[in-house]
């Protein structure tokens, strides 16, 4: 989209989160709750332009390609009439907000701006329902679900396996992965492996160890859409705490997540036939470490294979 010299005849509503999936995903309660209060607005939501696949699930949001928080979003000053800060509180978000001179800003407490104050620890669905609801807008924080997507899965009823995750302290070891593998397609699983192209090589090696065909690696060969559906689709998930975790959760498929560095009852998935696994007494909490958190690595094969049982019909 172009939003940088006005658009149709109506106010405009910038949503600033230029995260990646998960973090637009955790925020779909806040902009379901956005639309419903400004029906007559053109909303924006200002993010990575990868994800504008992602943002046509939600609905009634437009893209515009920002990348993070150290570019000026592309919008002529004056133009937006309400913005919304869904990044932080953190002075660089507010500063990006305030370059706007929007009519109205909805954010956290600040030193020029009255609002909620900032509380570590909650969950970040309840975090921006939170904020919404001090600045007067009903939200709900389990209106997360999703528009079906509008292709077909690549491999209904499959076993997602998803191997990869944005950092080594949320990488679980393949050897463990293969072992899950392993079992699971002795079972009679049908296993795929999903990740980014950049993971592909990661997991055509879970397969290579788990003795699987290499046609299950589904790793870089699928469009956001099509990774959508096939968590959409899927008859189970097994993943680190990624946007795959969330998609599990936003299409209530059985899953079992891996929590490493970020806590659960922060990034957790709702309530449903989802099974977090962790040891938050071992957690390091370093995200950007190269190798797995501790809180990761006491997790075995063994443990994800029997949170699988549990979710399996008796």
């Amino acid at each position: 989209m172009d939003a940088s010299n006005g658009g149709p005849d109506r106010p405009l509503l910038l949503v600033l989160r230029a995260l990646k999936l998960g973090d637009l995903l955790v925020a779909v309660p806040a902009l379901r709750a956005l639309r419903r209060a400004y029906p007559d607005h053109r909303l924006v939501y200002a993010a990575p332009g990868w994800l504008e696949e992602a943002l046509e699930l939600v609905g009634g949001y437009e893209l515009l390609p920002t990348h993070g928080l150290d570019v000026p979003i592309p919008v002529v000053p004056g133009l937006v009439d309400v913005a919304v800060n869904l990044h932080g509180s953190g002075p660089e978000s507010e500063e990006r907000l305030a370059a706007l001179a929007a009519g109205t800003v909805i954010g956290h407490r600040t030193t020029a701006r009255p609002g909620p104050r900032w509380i570590d620890g909650i969950h970040e669905r309840e975090r921006w329902t939170r904020l919404l609801k001090w600045h007067g807008i009903e939200a709900d924080a389990a209106d997360y679900r999703l528009h079906p997507p509008a292709v077909a899965s690549p491999c209904p009823g499959a076993t997602v396996l998803h191997v990869g995750a944005a950092s080594g302290s949320r990488l679980w070891p393949e050897e463990r992965f293969a072992g899950v593998a392993r079992k699971l397609a002795a079972q009679g699983h049908k296993i795929v492996f999903t990740g980014s192209a950049a993971e592909r090589p990661r997991a055509a090696e879970v397969a290579r160890l788990a003795g699987l065909e290499e046609d299950g690696v589904l790793a870089g060969s699928l469009r956001l859409s099509e990774f959508a559906a096939c968590i959409a689709e899927a008859g189970l998930v097994i993943s680190a705490d990624t946007g795959a975790a969330h998609l599990a959760s936003a299409y209530s498929r059985p899953s079992v997540v891996l929590f490493g560095p970020a806590p659960a009852e922060v990034w957790g998935p709702p309530p449903g036939p989802h099974v977090v696994l962790t040891d938050a007494r071992a957690r390091r909490g370093d995200t950007f470490a190269a190798t797995p958190d501790p809180a990761l690595l006491a997790v075995s094969v063994q443990d994800v294979l029997a949170a699988v049982r549990g979710l399996q019909p008796a």
